[in-house]
């Protein structure tokens, strides 16, 4: 793989620990600039039309500052950061196409089921959206708590 820029989408959730280890990876073996993404999304709009603009939960700021805090995992890595606005597929898609983005690396939360159809799933809109290869990281789930077997009576 020949790639020269790397994009890791964030939504600041553990799911993307290993995926931005992967990125890192590839963008150090492949001497890669990693670009780091958050997309904030714009107010909802009401059955009626209108539209709520509440304060931002985060506001714009700390999610700059929170941006700011994802780095590669090697410090070595070239990247910088993006803080996008608009529906996280659609942004992402938008982005990745405008700055010639080489691989899109991000992390999964693995929803399956009704709370994936429920939730939606961001990882699998950018895979159909994106026009560059995606590589998806499925969160290691959290190793099973071990349990003593039952006495026989």
């Amino acid at each position: 793989m020949n790639a020269k820029k790397i994009l890791f989408p964030t939504d600041f959730s553990h799911t993307g620990d290993a995926a931005i280890a992967m990125a890192t990876s590839l963008a150090r073996d492949t001497g890669a600039k990693l670009i780091v993404v958050h997309v904030e999304e714009p107010p909802v709009a009401y059955g009626a039309g209108e539209m709520y603009y509440g304060i931002p939960n985060p506001a714009t700021d700390d999610l700059k500052h929170m941006l700011e805090k994802v780095k590669p995992t090697d410090p070595a890595v070239p990247y910088e950061h993006h803080l996008l606005t608009g529906d996280p597929a659609a942004a992402i898609g938008r982005f990745a196409d405008d700055e010639n983005i080489d691989l899109i690396v991000l992390g999964t939360h693995g929803r399956t089921g009704f709370s994936r159809l429920i939730m939606g799933s961001v990882a699998e809109g950018i895979v159909r959206r994106a026009n560059c290869p995606v590589l998806t990281c499925k969160h290691p789930e959290e190793k099973a708590a071990t349990t003593k077997p039952l006495a026989a009576t």
